[in-house]
């Protein structure tokens, strides 16, 4: 199986698909700003789970934001998951920089 995984910018989100297919068996919703990628929700089709679908929009989006320079936000409570079982990724996660306190 062949999983393929595109920015899909005006939609914000990446897309993947199978085999070469038309069809999304999954996607990642972001925001995003010149410094900042905040992964929002990632879904992928009950047909497709467990098959590395979620897996290769994490990998190639967090790829990708590394060669832009984004720090991550990782909302997305799969993203948070995925970078805390792969940390060779957990140097983009964003980190505030106030040190305000109540």
């Amino acid at each position: 199986m062949t999983v393929k995984v595109i920015d899909q910018p005006d939609a914000r989100r990446y897309e993947a698909t199978v085999d070469g297919q038309s069809e999304v068996a999954g996607f990642s919703q972001y925001l995003r700003t010149p410094e900042l990628i905040a992964f929002l929700h990632t879904e992928v089709r009950p047909e497709f789970e467990g098959r590395g679908i979620g897996s290769a929009l994490a990998r190639t989006s967090l790829d990708e934001a590394r060669a832009a320079g984004l720090k991550v936000l990782a909302t997305c409570p799969f993203y948070a998951a995925w970078i805390g079982r792969h940390p060779e990724y957990a140097d983009l996660l964003y980190q505030a920089r106030s040190k305000v306190s109540d």
